[in-house]
């Protein structure tokens, strides 16, 4: 028993391609991610789970493990996030015997995770015993006075606030995209990573940046060479 960090990293990213291996400021993006694995010292098993061999040498040279190589039904664009980690978990099991009590899927194209970031999310899930545990990022508008548009009209989504200042909204928040602590056992019996008891941290804008298109990847660099 122990604690596991599964890195998902197929090879056939559609918008960015090569994504996970991609130049980030001087080294593959996916390096950033196993180093802070690494450093947290967190961590039993630091993985790889992918589908290709030039990603999976990628990734033993920067110190994490690539024991098998991920199934075809779980690396084309359908599969989730759940059905990657259920596949590394039962594989472990049964291939290499053995278990694990915690998990962290820690995306491959995170470069602004901390170690500290992952620690405070374990420890979270340790001390207040939450099944799940990930960042989160407050919207930087508030999303109460989210606006429509239909047929060129704009209209707000909800006219109770309408006249609310801003200022006097309540915070929310969205999934950072960044990693997921979890328990094995609980996360495997509900085959969710989010139920009613899953906890967040709350992190700045600076520490997180979505990465989809070419314009997401320049800002990311821009924004980490802001946070040095």
């Amino acid at each position: 028993m122990g604690n596991i960090c599964i890195i998902p990293a197929r090879g056939g990213s559609k918008r960015i391609p090569r994504k996970n291996v991609k130049d980030f400021l001087g080294k593959p993006i996916i390096a950033y991610s196993i180093q802070a694995a690494i450093e947290s010292e967190l961590f039993d098993e630091i993985m790889v789970s992918t589908d290709d061999h030039e990603i999976a040498d990628i990734a033993i040279n920067f110190g994490a493990k690539v024991p098998f190589l991920r199934s075809v039904n779980n690396s084309n664009d359908f599969a989730t996030t759940y059905q990657v980690i259920e596949e590394v978990i039962k594989d472990y099991k049964r291939k290499l015997n053995l278990e694990f009590e915690y998990f962290c899927c820690l995306y491959s194209c995170a470069p602004f995770v901390t170690p500290n970031t992952l620690k405070l999310a374990y420890n979270k899930l340790i001390i207040e015993r939450f099944d799940t545990v990930f960042p989160i990022l407050a919207f930087s508008f508030p999303i109460q006075r989210a606006l429509g548009l239909e047929k060129g009209k704009v209209k707000m989504i909800n006219d109770r606030y309408l006249s609310t200042r801003s200022q006097d909204l309540e915070n929310r928040y969205h999934d950072a995209g960044q990693f997921y602590w979890g328990l094995v056992e609980q996360v495997l019996r509900e085959k969710k990573l989010f139920n009613s008891n899953t906890g967040g941290i709350i992190i700045s804008e600076l520490e997180a940046q979505d990465i989809d298109t070419y314009v997401d990847w320049k800002l990311a660099e821009l924004k980490y060479q802001l946070k040095e």
